[in-house]
């Protein structure tokens, strides 16, 4: 290196020196002074801000007996008085401080300074906060929903490092930005390192994501009869990456989250009926006036087992029968039931055919047979012969 670089970066570093040093003694000069002159209002200022940041100390402490109201811990009576127990001491004396300071009229510089403390404060503060009401807020779905499980404890985890990157990375920013740093390449290194690293691992996040939105949208939830594809089982589990059905089989199908939100899924839980059809033929010989009391009929045997019908009448012509169709409303949801109220109508409306002489007719064939001329002649005599069952 050069004599005259080395030179140059002398008087540099004494010139910052001596800014600084300048910077000091401005600070120092207006502070002495401001104290002289201001030291009633300064007192005046220091005991208001003392009763403000005692009220504030006070009011914190109601956080921890607003959580203990909370039986299970996740409440949102807990999640709020978890943020205020949260709340830093020093940004308590900050705000207080820049509460008072206009009544003390301080000088620039010290209002400067008190203004970038605070900012720094406050701004962490509000990211402790979003933090604690983000995590909260997960935690009250999850446990009110009743998702258990090391799962969720690893996914919680895994939540609560990404909220806690996330809020501060945005607080540093802003501080920065406060004291006049260029953050825009700050900024978009983080932008460069979150897409290469949401890239690396898009499968895994994408399954987080699906199981942040199975929390929130609800669309189940464990235990929940479901339905999706030619699969039907019980919710057992749901995890960070998949979720664990129970199906009616007997095996445990495990379906990852983000495939699972992809398809249609039937949640047959909170159902309110089971609607189940039948197909009754009937013979074509049946008399119209027999045919159009059918329909009563049958709605009268339905109403009789507590269900409703949802239709009752003629469907189409069958090839051997002429052929209605009965939709059945059972209420509630328990197939149990269901099944029980078909059984007993099955054999309802066998009894009540059979007496209202009602025939529920096999599928037939008539077969002729012709002569060689074309003509059409019985494939049997006209007398049968029987020979008689010799007596032992």
């Amino acid at each position: 290196m050069s004599a005259a670089s080395n030179t140059t970066a002398a008087h540099r570093a004494a010139f910052d020196a001596g800014a600084v040093g300048a910077q000091a003694n401005r600070l120092f000069g207006s502070s002495v002074t401001w104290l002289q002159e201001r030291w009633l209002e300064i007192l005046i200022a220091v005991g208001a801000g003392a009763v403000i940041a005692l009220l504030l100390f006070w009011l914190r402490r109601f956080g921890p007996r607003l959580a203990k109201r909370s039986e299970s811990g996740t409440g949102w009576s807990a999640v709020l008085g978890r943020a205020i127990e949260r709340t830093n001491a020093f940004f308590i004396i900050m705000l207080s401080a820049k509460l008072v300071s206009g009544y003390a009229v301080t000088p620039p510089e010290v209002d400067r300074t008190a203004t970038f403390l605070f900012t720094v404060a406050a701004v962490f503060q509000a990211a402790i906060w979003a933090r604690e009401l983000i995590l909260g807020a997960i935690e009250h779905r999850t446990r009110s929903e009743h998702y258990a499980g090391e799962a969720l404890v690893s996914a919680m985890g895994l939540i609560r490092l990404l909220v806690s990157f996330a809020v501060f990375a945005i607080a540093l920013v802003v501080v920065l930005d406060n004291l006049g740093v260029n953050v825009t390449g700050l900024v978009a290194g983080l932008g460069v390192g979150g897409i290469a690293i949401g890239l690396a691992a898009q499968g895994i996040f994408a399954d987080l994501f699906a199981a942040l939105a199975i929390i929130f949208d609800r669309p189940f939830r464990r235990g929940d009869k479901v339905s999706y594809d030619n699969t039907s089982g019980v919710i057992e589990a749901i995890g960070l990456k998949s979720t664990r059905i129970r199906a009616y089989t007997g095996e445990l199908r495990i379906i990852s989250n983000r495939n699972l939100l992809d398809k249609e899924i039937q949640n047959v839980t909170l159902r309110d009926h089971i609607r189940v059809a039948y197909t009754i033929g009937v013979a074509y010989e049946t008399p119209p006036d027999t045919l159009a009391r059918i329909p009563a009929i049958l709605t009268e045997l339905v109403e009789a087992e507590g269900a409703t019908v949802a239709r009752a009448g003629f469907e189409t012509f069958g090839a051997s029968s002429i052929d209605m169709v009965l939709q059945v409303d059972t209420p509630g949801g328990d197939w149990s039931v269901a099944h029980d109220t078909r059984n007993r109508l099955v054999v309802a409306i066998v009894r009540r055919f059979a007496e209202e002489g009602i025939s529920i007719p096999y599928p037939t064939q008539t077969t002729f047979t012709a002569a060689p001329d074309g003509t059409l002649i019985m494939p049997y005599s006209e007398q049968l012969h029987i020979a008689p069952v010799e007596q032992r």
